[in-house]
């Protein structure tokens, strides 16, 4: 156990923060944290969009519907995959276009914005601070797309919310077991996924009914079975914008 790990172990996501704002400082440092974040390929394909002018905000908040998007309180950051800038710099070499039309290209450089996002939230977390991923923005992607400026070859992957908490959740929310997260050498299959989940259920039942906010009846597989796809973000047109915007296009030839 260390400081890493044990910010790690005691990860919550914070969605009420106050109106201090972050340091200068602290940005920077979190943005060069991002910037020596591993890339798939040394492609380095991810883009950061600090929002800082309230009408954009206001159309994350929209698209979003969570209330603590809108307002001014916590650092809101989008975190984009960018095929554009390698794009951009192949063709000035003169090279014929392809690459960045595959699918494969585009799903490294969510890894990048990914990885990039996981690394600013633990550095975020060590330093006090208290993080919410927004991948809601997504519900309207074109409306997003337009208000950040962005040009073909990029889409948002999700928002990412970083403030100093007005209130740390007292619970953390139950993880399922490690048995059905790790395997060793293959892929070991549960035969019957909710009898293996039985305690587990109780876990999140005895959690939704005791938490501060937001109490209600619920549990883990049935969760999945009301609400799986049901999200708007997850229903939104997502082929259709990606190909409108020259991503993942076809898969290499």
């Amino acid at each position: 156990m260390n400081d890493t790990v044990r910010t790690l172990l005691e990860h919550r996501t914070v969605r009420s923060f106050t109106g201090k704002p972050v340091s200068e400082d602290v940005m920077q440092t979190l943005f060069e944290v991002a910037r020596r974040t591993a890339t798939a390929a040394f492609y380095q394909g991810f883009h950061i969009i600090r929002v800082k002018d309230p009408k954009i905000r206001e159309v994350l908040h929209e698209a979003s519907t969570q209330p603590y998007v809108g307002g001014s309180k916590g650092e809101l950051l989008v975190f984009v995959a960018d095929v554009y800038r390698n794009a951009k710099i192949r063709e000035e070499a003169g090279l014929e276009p392809g690459p960045e039309e595959w699918a494969t290209l585009y799903n490294l450089a969510q890894l990048d914005a990914a990885l990039a996002a996981q690394s600013v939230v633990v550095a975020a977390e060590s330093l006090g601070l208290g993080t919410v991923y927004l991948g809601s923005i997504n519900r309207q992607r074109p409306q997003v797309a337009e208000a950040l400026g962005l040009p073909e070859r990029t889409a948002v992957v999700f928002g990412l919310l970083i403030g100093h908490p007005e209130k740390v959740p007292a619970e953390q929310k139950p993880r399922i077991p490690l048995e059905l997260l790790v395997s060793v050498d293959t892929y070991r299959p549960a035969q019957d996924y909710h009898a293996r989940l039985a305690a587990y259920d109780r876990e999140v039942q005895a959690y939704y009914g005791t938490r501060e906010e937001n109490s209600r009846e619920d549990t883990f597989t049935n969760h999945i079975e009301a609400n799986f796809g049901a999200g708007g973000a997850e229903q939104a047109p997502m082929l259709e914008f990606l190909h409108g915007a020259k991503l993942a296009l076809r898969d290499r030839p």
